[in-house]
């Protein structure tokens, strides 16, 4: 039975506000009091840039995260309060005392697979790089641990780059859907709390015109304008701390290295605190930083690889200090099993459904770059870190070895076994949630496996198949009761998986003011382990229909939002 919830009230929501990170953390010298900030220039100092987010128009409520309101203790009617929904719909001016007036953006710098960019940024500095849409307005304790809320598309920052700051229903729907899901499927994430979308703004965005082939976008379309609101325990990455300690290596100001190193004290109180003991010196709590950090970051892209997920701009401005997903833009989940599997038509094969190992381990570089200045002057703490830095790629593959063995219901990892699988799911084209899932059954007969298949095998395949499918259960005998291994292996794989193409209606739908098709999704994903009604069984597990295949929009599509 659900607890009674503990805030009821906007009033009461206020209260719990408690901004550590803007009492702790140094203000852009150059910025504004007010927030007043909006447009494009360089932030050449401070940890952050008090800014005023920019409300959408009329908005309506579309949806909350019903787990994660509560999660927090929030009473479900908040989310259609008006003085709630104005807030967070990027009317700030409704907060009151605790709550601060204004809200805030950060500055991160880029690397892209281990290699540092300055390129997008338009002064050519890397001081214009940045949160340019998206802005925190609340930091709190909620139920006893403290959150951050974000808004996604509440209008340009310093950082926006010369854009509106603005984020478009489609994506907006997409990224509420994806948090909540990766969250029902027990992979660390970004949290969804609302949902509300403009009854009066639009804009237009590159986007794919109907039945399209294109890589890329073909025609521009108006779209109405949302914001969706993130929640985490902070929104500290990679790519900030690189910030830092490229302005300390540059000597860019003499409070460089000072700002680098209480922006890693702040990532330690926000993300570590009941993991990293304060009571240890500074350069041991780096260290401990590193190792706990190095266990999060190899977790999650096990678990990614595990559920199909692919990030698809998995750079270090990506990468979430705190071990969790992050930047659901150019995401998508594998279907027909691919190792290339790529969504974003930007990202390229380096940000691939497998080569994700790889890209955490150059953000993981990145980090180690980053940190080293600040053990300088402990040479023994140095040396520990750097080991830890090398044992990287090792951590790596036992979890993803780790992962595999699970998958497959196995006490142990078989190479043999499992390259063997991936060759044959390549070639019969399986789709990848219902592979395994058909597995978690341990069927007898191949023909239960092959309703996971795009096409049919010839008879070499098939004889391969059966041959692979009796070796495994062998296995599978020894390491217990089948019903027992079975149960366990329909906890790690998923029945129902995020396809895009079913997604694509209900925003499409959202668009022309129904919701229906948004909620209908929020209650399958809830759930992804069980077995759901027929009629949801029928609709929402099957395979992609070959008018999908390679369709813009549905199987690629840009980032753009």
């Amino acid at each position: 039975m659900l607890e009674s919830p503990t805030t009821k009230t906007f009033a009461e929501f206020c209260q719990r506000a408690d901004y550590s990170l803007m009492d702790s953390l140094q203000v852009d010298p150059q910025a504004t009091t007010d927030g007043n900030d909006h447009k494009p220039r360089q932030v050449f100092s401070g940890h952050y840039v008090p800014v005023n987010p920019t409300a959408i128009p009329e908005p309506e409520y579309i949806a909350h995260s019903k787990t994660l309101f509560n999660e927090l203790g929030l009473s479900h009617e908040l989310a259609v309060d008006e003085q709630f929904r104005r807030f967070f719909s990027g009317d700030i001016t409704v907060a009151s005392e605790p709550m601060r007036p204004v809200g805030w953006a950060t500055g991160y710098a880029l690397s892209i697979y281990g290699t540092e960019y300055i390129q997008q940024c338009p002064f050519g500095t890397g001081n214009g790089y940045g949160d340019g849409r998206a802005i925190s307005v609340f930091e709190g304790l909620l139920n006893g641990r403290r959150w951050e809320m974000q808004l996604k598309g509440g209008g340009p920052t310093p950082y926006c780059r010369g854009a509106d700051g603005r984020a478009v229903l489609r994506s907006s729907v997409r990224e509420f859907l994806a948090q909540d899901y990766m969250q029902a499927l027990g992979v660390p994430t970004s949290r969804s709390l609302t949902l509300y979308v403009s009854r009066s703004e639009t804009v237009f965005r590159p986007w794919y015109s109907q039945n399209s082939r294109s890589i890329d976008p073909d025609t521009l379309v108006e779209s109405p304008t949302a914001i969706t609101t993130r929640v985490a325990p902070s929104f500290l990455r990679i790519g900030q701390l690189e910030l830092f300690a490229r302005r300390a290596r540059n000597n860019a100001h003499q409070t460089a290295l000072t700002e680098l190193q209480r922006i890693v004290k702040h990532l330690i109180a926000r993300n570590y605190q009941h993991v990293i003991d304060p009571g240890l010196s500074f350069p041991d709590q780096v260290v401990e930083l590193a190792y706990v950090f190095r266990g999060r970051l190899t977790s999650l892209v096990a678990n990614w690889m595990r559920v199909g997920y692919c990030q698809g701009n998995f750079n270090s401005d990506n990468c979430a200090m705190g071990g969790f997903t992050l930047d659901y833009g150019p995401f998508g989940f594998c279907e027909l099993f691919d190792p290339r599997f790529q969504p974003w038509t930007g990202g390229g094969a380096h940000f691939s459904f497998f080569n994700q190992p790889i890209a955490a381990e150059a953000n993981y570089q990145m980090f180690w770059t980053a940190i080293r200045p600040l053990l300088i002057n402990s040479p023994e703490a140095l040396a520990r870190l750097d080991q830890i830095r090398e044992g990287f790629a090792e951590i790596m593959n036992q979890e993803v070895e780790s992962m595999w063995a699970k998958k497959l219901g196995l006490n142990r990892y078989d190479a043999t076994l499992v390259n063997e699988m991936l060759e044959l799911m390549v070639l019969s084209k399986v789709d990848y949630t219902i592979f395994f899932r058909k597995l978690s059954y341990v069927p007898e007969e191949l023909s239960t496996l092959k309703e996971s298949f795009y096409m049919p095998n010839s008879e070499q395949v098939d004889a391969r198949w059966c041959n692979w499918l009796q070796r495994w259960r062998d296995q599978i005998k020894n390491c217990g009761e089948i019903r027992v291994t079975s149960a366990a292996m329909k906890c790690i794989n998923p029945k129902y998986t995020w396809r895009e193409w079913l997604i694509a209606p209900a925003y499409n739908k959202a668009e022309q003011g129904d919701y229906s098709l948004i909620k209908e999704l929020q209650a399958v994903f809830s759930n992804p382990y069980d077995e759901q009604s027929s009629e949801v069984e029928t609709k929402y597990c099957r395979l992609k229909p070959k008018k999908f295949l390679n369709a813009g929009g549905v199987s690629h599509y840009s980032c753009s939002s």
